[in-house]
């Protein structure tokens, strides 16, 4: 199993979804449209790619990107090839939800729970979508880079020295 064959299926079974791909560090990635992310999964499955492994689920906050602004990312493994995929996803802050894998992947519960958590990213149809390990009553979502990490009284410590 290749980048390319995988890449090729994916692009054949779904010509329209692909937006693009790379492969940095020799991992396939590629960005998908989030209307189209669970039947690609599922192909993915139980097509004979057999990515039956979903490694994770995490956010991203691109705030200098409006358009896509908020992103999940899921990381998939076919066992058998030991081959990994990375699809990614976009949204604007206005329509931050996407489906829900729960239903391919149990482990996919407690996945999306800590990005909703997070991130404040819904996900249409999960059994249980709440805090996982914030307290419920935070009121925000700590992952979003909209908040200062310092303390802005301080003089000798600033965001650029942290990425930002």
């Amino acid at each position: 199993m290749t980048n390319e064959f995988v890449l090729e299926a994916i692009t054949r079974e779904f010509p329209d979804s692909v937006i693009s791909s790379s492969d940095p560090y020799g991992m396939l990635t590629v960005e998908v449209r989030k209307e189209d992310i669970k039947k690609i999964i599922h192909y993915l499955r139980d097509s004979s790619l057999e990515f039956n492994f979903l490694t994770d689920i995490c956010g991203i906050h691109y705030p200098e990107f409006p358009d896509k602004e908020i992103g999940v990312v899921y990381h998939l493994h076919n066992m058998m090839a030991n081959f990994r995929l990375r699809l990614k996803i976009f949204m604007s802050r206005e329509n931050i939800e996407v489906d829900s894998l729960v239903e391919l992947f149990a482990g996919a519960n407690w996945m999306e729970r800590e990005t909703f958590d997070f991130y404040g990213i819904k996900f249409k149809g999960h059994p249980d979508l709440r805090a996982i390990l914030n307290m419920e009553d935070l009121g925000y979502h700590p992952m979003l880079k909209e908040y200062r990490l310092e303390d802005g009284t301080r003089t000798d410590k600033n965001d650029s020295m942290f990425g930002r």
